[in-house]
């Protein structure tokens, strides 16, 4: 019996330590809603599997026929108190910002004196025609809702019921929401590639890679439909994570609703917020900072839709080479009905390189023959000199080599530009991809916007243009001082770790950029005259000023109160006799009397004299004088009066601040 009793304690101690042992190992272990990273690379079966549901796409239950909800309801608009959440957050956030802002800013200083070499061997891409390409879907793309409204990127009108919703949402958001709402997340696209496009064959050694999108208050539809598209059309072997960033928003649908919506994807799709309003170019550079699974990062603004068999194109060649970046050809997706077209312009196929005029407004100009001759199929990737900046593919890090952005740029505007410069004066290479083609919705008129915080201050574009062109441009930087003259002492900040990347990295000249890369630029956009005088035109002695009030392309400028900002009252006149604002000149109107306002390059509307000790504009062409009506708020050309005061003005330097 004591025999007994010793065997039973020893079996119960041996089966507590086995008990003890399975807990730790399940407290250790992965759970179901953290997948390692093998497991977040599954076959595209698996994620076609996990695809979302998406149950609310406007259709009555049992019954097939498309019925849209009367009145929109106007749900997003709900705002949440930020400052409450940041300073519940503070205490944990303190030791290290969600922003990233320290690590950012020494970033310049950490950077390889050379990069890294090529180590990934893959193969050209092979035209096959005829043979359907491997990555190409083997059956047309399923509907989202069959016969459902916006599939296969049909318009979508709504009925004038809803205009006051319309306008609403067009308001807040910049898009119409309401016809959004009502089109199914997952809808199908049209094809707008070439044919060529569908034959071409791909080395599966592909790069993968990280979707980075960053959004401030973006309306809900739009947004999760940007995410839908890139999981329904990204081969899932290849999609390492999908990462959402939150810069400052204050919209409820943004909050809980969000984090709830993207758990169906069980850890694909991320999403981090950042503390404080960055703006788009600082919170991309966040983006790269929290996306750290994929080898390749490709930036998508958020409101985009990526179609059939836009990834392998577009990586294809940054795994062939390392310094490539990449982007894909840029669609418009209508913001009222959804409809997708191609971007206007370019060449007969509708290739364009990025450009910019030397007020440094981007511009887009057709592909040249030189560029042509390069390539031996149409559909094969081409130089351009800078991008629009919303989309594009960069390798992880060849993007922290080349120190990501200026830490010192704000907000939004002049980012493509530097990224562009940046990649091709330090020895990588920026290209098009015509198979690869993005749908992107542009804002509306009437989008009451995203003013930036205040931290900021005034002019964060042109205090970005400045940064750029003083640590990129050269010589050329007074072309731009010469069409932007009251940037010429605006305060830009220190760009001297700017400068010394530079010379560490034995970055190219601007000028071997212009003569190599960007030579058809200044046959669209010569090099600016220099300028006689600058600054608003002020009716003399009064408190009236020349105003383009936002028109252009043929519109009258007018006469409003002089507000010393410059902007729609800023215009120069220079050497060739050009009266401008910007890429624009003045000139007579089609009724030969009032001034219109319209694009011009630099051999035309050759029309101005201003005699300064006269206070006066002399319409060359027809002997007339400049002259204007306070009442009427008009400003035209009638003959030429000494004594009339209406003909004097003066023009008074403005300088930004």
């Amino acid at each position: 019996m004591r025999l007994k009793l010793g065997f039973l304690l020893r079996a119960v101690l041996l089966l507590g330590s086995f008990l003890g042992l399975l807990l730790l190992w399940s407290s250790l272990s992965p759970r179901a809603e953290e997948p390692s990273p093998k497991e977040r690379i599954r076959d595209n079966k698996e994620s076609i599997d996990r695809m979302p549901n998406n149950g609310d796409h406007g259709l009555i239950p049992g019954n097939d026929k498309f019925k849209p909800v009367l009145p929109w309801p106007h749900v997003e608009g709900v705002e949440v108190d930020l400052e409450s959440i940041r300073r519940r957050n503070k205490a944990k956030n303190e030791g290290n910002p969600l922003g990233g802002n320290n690590d950012q800013q020494n970033i310049m200083q950490r950077q390889y004196l050379t990069f890294k070499p090529q180590t990934l061997i893959y193969h050209d891409p092979v035209l096959r025609p005829g043979i359907l390409g491997n990555f190409e879907p083997k059956e047309p793309e399923p509907h989202g809702v069959v016969g459902g409204p916006g599939e296969e990127a049909k318009p979508y009108v709504l009925g004038p019921e809803y205009k006051e919703s319309i306008q609403a949402s067009i308001k807040e958001f910049g898009f119409n929401m309401v016809a959004s709402d009502m089109i199914s997340l997952d809808r199908s696209v049209n094809d707008l590639r070439q044919e060529e496009c569908k034959y071409w064959h791909y080395d599966e050694n592909l790069l993968t890679s990280s979707v980075v999108i960053v959004f401030h208050n973006e309306g809900w539809s739009t947004l999760m439909r940007t995410v839908h598209s890139v999981v329904k059309r990204t081969p899932r072997k290849y999609l390492a994570e999908i990462v959402l960033i939150d810069d400052f928003s204050n919209k409820a649908h943004l909050k809980e609703r969000l984090e709830d919506y993207i758990k169906q994807w069980n850890g694909l799709v991320k999403i981090f917020r950042n503390e404080r309003r960055e703006g788009l170019i600082q919170a991309r550079s966040i983006g790269a900072q929290k996306a750290k699974l994929g080898q390749v990062l490709i930036y998508l603004d958020a409101h985009c839709e990526v179609a059939v068999n836009w990834y392998a194109p577009l990586i294809a060649p940054i795994s062939k080479d390392r310094t490539t970046c990449t982007v894909p050809l840029i669609d418009v997706i209508d913001g009222n009905t959804y409809n997708i077209v191609p971007q206007g312009g370019g060449d007969e196929d509708g290739f364009a390189r990025g450009a910019w005029d030397w007020s440094m407004l981007w511009k887009r100009v057709p592909l040249t023959k030189r560029e042509k001759a390069l390539r031996k199929t149409k559909t094969e990737p081409y130089r351009s000199p800078a991008m629009a900046g919303g989309l594009f593919a960069i390798e992880r890090d060849f993007f922290f080599e080349l120190g990501l952005y200026d830490p010192g740029l704000q907000i939004w505007g002049g980012e493509n530009f530097e990224i562009s410069y940046k990649i091709w004066q330090c020895g990588g290479k920026l290209q098009f991809v015509p198979c690869s083609r993005v749908g992107h919705i542009y804002r509306l008129q009437g989008w009451q916007g995203n003013p930036p915080p205040a931290y900021v201050g005034s002019s964060p574009t042109l205090k970005n243009y400045v940064r750029v062109v003083e640590v990129w441009w050269d010589e050329y930087k007074d072309y731009f001082y010469a069409s932007r003259p009251e940037t010429k002492a605006l305060a830009h900040g220190d760009i001297s770790d700017l400068k010394k990347f530079r010379e560490d990295h034995n970055c190219k000249s601007f000028k071997w950029f212009m003569e190599e890369i960007a030579y058809d630029i200044t046959s669209h956009y010569p090099l600016p005259p220099k300028n006689v005088e600058w600054g608003e035109i002020r009716g003399f002695e009064t408190a009236y000023c020349i105003d383009s009030m936002g028109h252009s392309n043929g519109g009258f400028v007018e006469l409003g109160p002089c507000h010393r900002m410059g902007g729609n009252q800023l215009f120069r006149i220079n050497e060739a006799n050009q009266l401008m604002q910007y890429d624009q000149c003045l000139t007579k109107g089609t009724d030969g009397s009032k001034v219109m306002i319209t694009h011009c390059n630099l051999n035309e509307y050759k029309e101005w004299q201003y005699f300064k000790n006269l206070h006066r504009f002399t319409h060359i062409p027809s002997g007339k004088c400049l002259d204007r009506s306070e009442v009427l708020h008009q400003v035209f050309i009638s003959e030429c009066d000494s004594n009339k005061a209406t003909q004097k003005w003066e023009m008074n330097n403005i300088l930004s601040v």
